[in-house]
């Protein structure tokens, strides 16, 4: 017992017994392996056999097939017999079969099994004796028996390969001698060599103790002799070592310290670091920001006692309750999120820490998604509302005459395509604000272009009663831009200032030319305006008529679109109005 609780013991048993476990397993799987292989490669051997004996037979037909069978019998080995099923009459036996071993054609037809290599034409593998009234379990049963169709003259024959499972267990047999052998020499070479490892490893190591007893007691000036040059040789050169790594450790740690500090510096979130009694100890430079914003927000107090009460109140519960806490603050119109997590020393708490992350340009894009999904909820409501309400008129038959249907389906058909305007915008403007717009500029003129446009509107303008017209500055003849765009643009810009124009009122587009560009003006002598909706009229969905009727607004999308394009050409775009006076969008465009 003594032997065992030594190292040596120890080491001894332990690789003795991993080793014998390993090849326990190892032992059992390779016997169950080569078992396996050798049963499935003989069956794998006989059905090749058997459909190679088959297509000679097939080759050679009639007159040559003795010549067939020949070929045939010089195919097959001793120990594998072949039984030829022409038809009834006609039996062919390989001449290494004796009677014994003889199966017989009326074996093959009274066996279920065996008899489908005629019924449905398809290769057949069994194990049994060669007599049909025993069972496959029986002890008789041992014989690996193949079948493969044979087609000869229109007769539907069978080629029967088989051969004694003898054969197969005594070539396992050799295989589980051989494993066994080799597991027992493995067995007695790993006892010898673990007893030897197990007395070179502990020699060293009782020094080693001796030695650390000693650096125990404070002696750290003493040596541990070197005996071998191998990973026990290198403990000891390593414990050698240990006295005079004390100083470099002292400076590591100071090294430590200060990438601490570095890192520290470089954060992006704000740390801040309490002692127990909420004293700030150590901060970083975000969270240097945001306690000046606090300290301003406050009155300008610079102390250290004026800490923000939501974070001491964190502090406090995480003193408490030993656990993280998360909160969250606002100051001067930024907010931070905060996590509280105590600080250790051994088992008792001696502080916490405070981390702050910056969520401000977080809430304001989780704001835009918010007020996009509600904008583009509220722009669809209506028209899906009309498109229900009038189906719902038509299908129920509401509608009387054939003329008010028509009424409701026009109804229908303009909600949608309002609708198809709207997502084609919505794409549009995804497209451009992700940088995604491409400019075709040509050179075109520009007196053309613009007289193009106006034509465009006259019809409407005409039946709303507007005077429509442009004005074009001498001099000005070609330019270079992407006509498509700008059209768009203008489109735009004309399109709304006939919308919000009363009846009798004017409409101009004036062109003028500029040092660097061109610079084009939409003029209205409409309603205008309100001077607190001016900064908005170029963000999404914005409507000036904040009711949102569905007769002349729109989708609250083409000043945005127009933006975008302006921008893409390097332009600028801009509006002036004044409530009940009119309004003015003016755009420039520099040249290349």
């Amino acid at each position: 017992m003594t032997f065992l609780r030594s190292v040596v013991g120890k080491l001894w048993f332990t690789i003795l017994l991993l080793v014998s476990f390993v090849l326990f397993i190892l032992t059992v799987m390779l016997l169950e392996f080569f078992q396996n292989y050798t049963i499935e490669q003989t069956k794998e051997d006989l059905t090749n056999t058997a459909e190679k004996i088959a297509r000679i037979l097939e080759e050679h037909p009639d007159e040559k097939q003795s010549i067939g069978l020949e070929i045939s019998w010089e195919v097959i080995d001793k120990v594998t017999k072949v039984v030829i099923i022409k038809n009834d009459h006609e039996v062919y036996y390989s001449p290494n079969t004796e009677n014994h071993q003889k199966l017989t054609i009326d074996d093959i037809k009274h066996d279920s099994d065996l008899s489908k290599v005629f019924h449905q034409n398809i290769t057949v593998e069994k194990v049994s004796n060669l007599s049909t009234n025993s069972s496959p379990n029986d002890e008789n049963a041992n014989y690996s028996i193949i079948g493969v169709p044979l087609h000869l003259s229109g007769d539907h024959g069978a080629v029967f390969i088989y051969q004694s499972l003898e054969v197969m267990k005594d070539t396992s047999r050799s295989t589980t001698k051989f494993i066994l052998l080799v597991a027992g020499v493995a067995i007695v070479l790993t006892t010898i060599f673990a007893f030897f490892l197990s007395t070179r490893i502990t020699a060293p190591l009782r020094k080693m103790r001796e030695a650390a007893f000693e650096v125990a007691r404070g002696k750290f000036d003493t040596k541990v002799p070197i005996l071998t040059h191998d990973e026990i040789g290198e403990l000891a050169t390593a414990f050698n070592q240990m006295g005079r790594q004390l100083k470099f450790n002292m400076n590591a740690l100071n090294q430590e310290k200060e990438q601490l500090s570095s890192i520290l510096s470089s954060m992006a979130d704000g740390v801040i670091t309490f002692n127990r009694d909420g004293t700030i100890l150590i901060t970083n430079p975000p969270g240097d920001r945001f306690l000046q914003y606090w300290y301003y927000e406050k009155g300008g107090s610079t102390g250290s006692e004026a800490i923000p009460t939501q974070v001491m109140e964190l502090f406090q519960k995480a003193v408490e309750t030993e656990t993280e806490q998360m909160g969250e603050i606002s100051v001067q119109g930024r907010h931070w999120v905060i996590l509280v997590t105590p600080l250790y020393s051994n088992r008792f708490i001696r502080g916490a820490v405070a981390v702050l992350r910056d969520m401000t340009e977080e809430r304001l894009l989780d704001k835009m998604r918010k007020d996009f999904i509600a904008n583009v909820s509220h722009e669809l409501r209506t028209p899906i509302s009309m498109l229900q309400g009038y189906s719902e008129a038509i299908v129920d038959d509401i509608a009387e005459s054939q003329e008010e249907k028509k009424e409701m389906a026009k109804v229908i058909y303009d909600e949608s395509l309002r609708m198809g305007r709207l997502v084609n915008e919505l794409l549009d403007l995804a497209r451009m604000e992700a940088g995604h717009i491409q400019l075709t500029m040509e050179e075109i003129n520009l007196s053309t272009f613009v007289k193009r446009i106006i034509h465009k509107f006259q019809g409407l303008a005409k039946d709303n009663d507007i005077y429509l017209a442009a004005e074009i500055e001498s001099g000005i003849e070609t330019f270079y831009l992407d006509p498509d765009r700008i059209e768009q643009v203008l489109t735009n810009l004309i399109d709304n200032a006939i919308r919000h124009t009363p009846k009798g009122g004017s409409v101009k587009l004036t062109l003028g030319l500029e040092d660097k560009g061109i610079r084009l003006n939409v003029q209205d002598s409409g309603s205008g305006i309100p001077e607190e909706d001016l900064p908005f009229v170029f963000e999404r969905f914005y409507k000036a008529d904040k009711a949102r009727t569905r007769g002349k607004s729109g989708t609250g999308l083409g000043l945005a679109i127009a933006k975008n394009i302006i921008d893409a050409h390097k332009g600028a775009i801009s509006v002036h109005s004044k409530l009940g006076q009119g309004t003015t969008f003016s755009f420039f465009l520099p040249r290349k």
